[in-house]
């Protein structure tokens, strides 16, 4: 599959909110107002077209147009909501999707291999990619231009002062 075409999870349904088919969100990117960008989401084997969302306590409470009883709300507990990565806004020059950074090999500066980027925190003070070696060992880089000078489709390059 094209990374142009790989699902990106924006929510997950965390059950029923009421009798008519409304449904608790757990949301995975910048809140409720982005699930509006989007019509329909794809839902395990099936596609859900939004209707309605809005924010609530920790995530959102959404209306699709084929959940109509509470049954069917708690029936799709557990399911994500995945949209692809080609729906997504375009970026601005020096921004990135998360999800476009999974997966992508490593290099460093000194142009040894170091290996695979497999996941994006951010505690707070800014990104933070944890690196997987290929011995399976992990270290982390701050996202930064110092640390980070180049990242692109191809690969990361770290600068080698930050590799472990």
């Amino acid at each position: 599959m094209s990374r142009a075409n790989r699902p990106v999870t924006l929510a997950a349904i965390a059950g029923a909110h009421g009798v008519r088919g409304e449904v608790r969100l757990k949301l995975f990117g910048e809140g409720a107002e982005a699930l509006r960008a989007f019509s329909v989401f794809d839902a395990g084997n099936r596609k859900l077209t939004l209707k309605s969302v809005r924010p609530a306590n920790q995530g959102a409470v959404a209306t699709f147009a084929e959940i109509t009883d509470r049954s069917a709300a708690e029936a799709l507990r557990g399911t994500l909501l995945t949209v692809p990565r080609s729906a997504l806004p375009p970026l601005a020059e020096g921004e990135y999707y998360y999800h476009d950074l999974i997966g992508l090999p490593c290099v460093s500066t000194a142009g040894l291999a170091v290996g695979d980027v497999v996941a994006v925190e951010n505690f707070g003070a800014g990104d933070i990619l944890e690196i997987a070696k290929p011995d399976g060992k992990r270290f982390m880089v701050p996202m930064t231009a110092r640390a980070v000078p180049v990242w692109n489709d191809d690969g990361v390059t770290i600068d080698a002062a930050f590799v472990e």
